[in-house]
């Protein structure tokens, strides 16, 4: 069973960093699209940052210049550096991946979520 695991979060000063970790095991053949989600409290997902599997990254507008993603794709695993943190950066912290998996004994490609990691910035 394809499975994600993401530590990573905890408190943080206003304008401390904090870095979280994603790392996908399971049955895996190939993982394409890697990235964080901000989940709201409407339970709602939106991109913090994601990144190819050749390396193209994408920002969202409130992370660019304060957030790094960074993969390392021999051992499946993502990284999200942020810095500068804010009061509104509070949230839970959601990986996702694009993978190409054995599931059910097919090869399946699909998205993967992992459980979220919460990050509380306070001082």
């Amino acid at each position: 069973q394809v499975q994600l695991v993401e530590p990573g979060g905890g408190l943080v000063q206003p304008g401390g960093s904090l870095r979280l970790s994603c790392a996908v095991s399971g049955s895996i053949f190939k993982i394409y699209d890697m990235g964080w989600y901000f989940q709201t409290p409407e339970l709602e997902r939106e991109l913090v940052a994601s990144s190819t599997n050749d390396g193209r990254k994408n920002y969202a507008k409130f992370a660019k210049g304060r957030c790094t993603i960074s993969r390392d794709n021999p051992t499946n695993t993502t990284t999200l550096a942020m810095n500068s943190l804010k009061l509104e950066d509070t949230a839970v912290y959601v990986c996702h991946a694009q993978i190409e998996a054995r599931e059910s004994g097919r090869r399946i490609t699909r998205d993967y979520w992992g459980q979220g990691t919460q990050v509380t910035v306070s001082s």
